[in-house]
């Protein structure tokens, strides 16, 4: 295990010994619950954008796509309790 030094302001540190506090645990602890939860939170974007972007390349490739207000519509159907047909995909508009 490494040893990284972080350097607060007065008012930070204070803030953070608080929370920690009312948590019940030690600032070290909820300092690095903090980091920990941040890098989590990074990953996850980065899942999501890698995630994203195949999906447009998918789209792309393919050509066609499902117009918002049609698939909006659908989604709303299903969520009635309704069984819908699907909507029918169109032309990309380039």
């Amino acid at each position: 295990m490494s040893t990284t030094t972080i350097r607060l302001d007065d008012d930070l540190k204070a803030r953070v010994a608080a929370a920690a506090e009312r948590a019940g645990k030690t600032s070290h602890s909820f300092i690095l619950d903090a980091i920990a939860q941040t890098v989590e939170q990074a990953e996850l974007a980065d899942r999501f954008h890698d995630e994203a972007d195949k999906r447009w390349a998918k789209i792309l490739a393919k050509g066609k796509t499902v117009a918002w207000d049609d698939m909006r519509a659908y989604l709303a159907a299903r969520a009635a309790g309704k069984a819908p047909p699907k909507p029918r995909s169109r032309k990309l508009a380039r």
